[in-house]
């Protein structure tokens, strides 16, 4: 009889714990699911340098390169380049620039100051943005989408520098990374923009 009701709580238990655990298993795949729908590129906002509000779903059927940018480093010189695939290619790709000072403290300027250096030392025309964090703990949100394959699909390659470009087709899905040593005016770049 001992053996018997110790059998039957046994089950009881038994099946008790294997509801539970199938609730538990539901409940978990239901949060993955819900923290894995990324959002789209083109459901971002920002502030660019003025301090004006910018949807990104402006940039819609246009390719796009994200770029961190500084002021004070031996890349800096790209921004002319920068403004050149701007200039010569803007009914095709859009160039967001975004100033970051995580690298060196090379981009130590207010949002002001970094407009006027822009303006007055290489017309900058493209949109700029205010100044964010690229990487570490307090990255922005478009970095963390554009840094993680769970939200972006497939790269997880953070910024090594100063002029980092990751470009986006026409969809807003992010389709290629380039580190800072690649110029804007690469044939690999103007090959992804004509194609």
């Amino acid at each position: 009889m001992k053996n018997l009701l110790f059998l039957g709580c046994f089950l009881f238990l038994m099946s008790a714990y294997s509801i539970s655990k199938t609730h538990v298993l539901k409940a978990k795949n239901t949060s993955i699911t819900k923290e894995t729908m990324a959002p789209s590129f083109y459901e971002f906002t920002m502030k660019d340098l003025n301090g004006d509000v910018v949807d990104f779903s402006n940039f819609k059927g246009k390719k796009v390169m994200v770029v961190n940018v500084a002021s004070k480093c031996g890349y800096t010189p790209q921004y002319e380049e920068l403004q050149k695939l701007y200039a010569e290619h803007s009914d095709k790709i859009v160039i967001l620039g975004f100033p970051a000072n995580n690298f060196g403290g090379q981009e130590p300027g207010s949002n002001e100051e970094i407009k006027s250096f822009c303006s007055e030392n290489y017309g900058v025309t493209f949109p700029m943005f205010e100044k964010v964090s690229v990487k570490g703990f307090d990255k922005h949100p478009i970095y963390r989408w554009l840094t993680d394959a769970n939200l972006n699909g497939w790269n997880n390659e953070e910024p090594s520098w100063n002029f980092c470009k990751y470009i986006l087709n026409e969809k807003g899905e992010l389709i290629n990374y380039f580190p800072s040593k690649v110029s804007p005016l690469d044939q690999e770049i103007l090959d992804l923009i004509n194609a």
